[in-house]
């Protein structure tokens, strides 16, 4: 998962989090620019199904998604300890979270067919990629998807077309911004949407409720 940092003086989490809340104070926003929308948006998802009452599975987990919600139980992989295109665990989940993961997977049908198996009948999966972004590599950089490419991806991984909602932003200013550096929101960078120009492609896809169990 990319992730940018705050600084090369911050380097601890904690020092981190506290440099983070600090400038969040003063009305610096510290969420990477090209993230913003599609967090709103997967954040209100999410909120909708009431996370309280979900078994949630982050691939290659980060703390965006604890920091915004109380889940019922959450568990999180690490590559290469778990490698989602290799393998399934045998619990299943409500919800599944890949956040800017899957354009570093050499093999990414057949993790979404293991994500797919994974979720219980019902459950939803959370999937987030850049678009419009540079080449970086952790520790490679194999895809890229437009909302069209990454509906395709979800339903050769199981999903039904008609349970897969995609969206996607971007500007050509966020564009630039990002050739060298991975620009913070900061004081409020435009938010404004060129849909031919888009940085981040996200997706909702639900596994139908009376799909076969294991």
């Amino acid at each position: 998962m990319m992730e940018a940092t705050l600084g090369p003086l911050v380097r601890s989490a904690s020092s981190r989090d506290r440099v983070r809340r600090a400038l969040n104070a003063v009305g610096f926003d510290t969420t990477d620019w090209v993230r913003v929308v599609m967090y709103r948006e997967c954040f209100a998802f999410v909120q909708s199904l009431h996370p309280e009452r979900l078994d949630t599975l982050e691939i290659s987990g980060g703390v965006q998604w604890t920091r915004q919600f109380d889940f019922r139980s959450y568990t999180a992989t690490a590559y290469p300890g778990f490698d989602i295109c290799g393998e399934a665990m045998e619990r299943r989940f409500d919800l599944i979270i890949a956040d800017q993961v899957f354009e570093h997977l050499k093999w990414p049908m057949r993790a979404g067919r293991n994500v797919y198996e994974m979720l219980r009948p019902g459950g939803h999966f959370v999937i987030a990629t850049p678009f419009l972004l540079r080449v970086h590599a952790s520790p490679i950089d194999c895809n890229r998807w437009t909302e069209q490419g990454l509906s395709c991806l979800l339903q050769e991984s199981g999903f039904p077309e008609e349970a897969i909602a995609t969206a996607s932003w971007g500007n050509r200013a966020c564009v630039r911004a990002n050739f060298l550096r991975w620009p913070r929101y900061g004081w409020h960078r435009s938010l404004r949407n060129e849909p031919d120009f888009p940085v981040m492609v996200w997706a909702f896809a639900r596994k139908p409720p009376e799909a076969p169990t294991d």
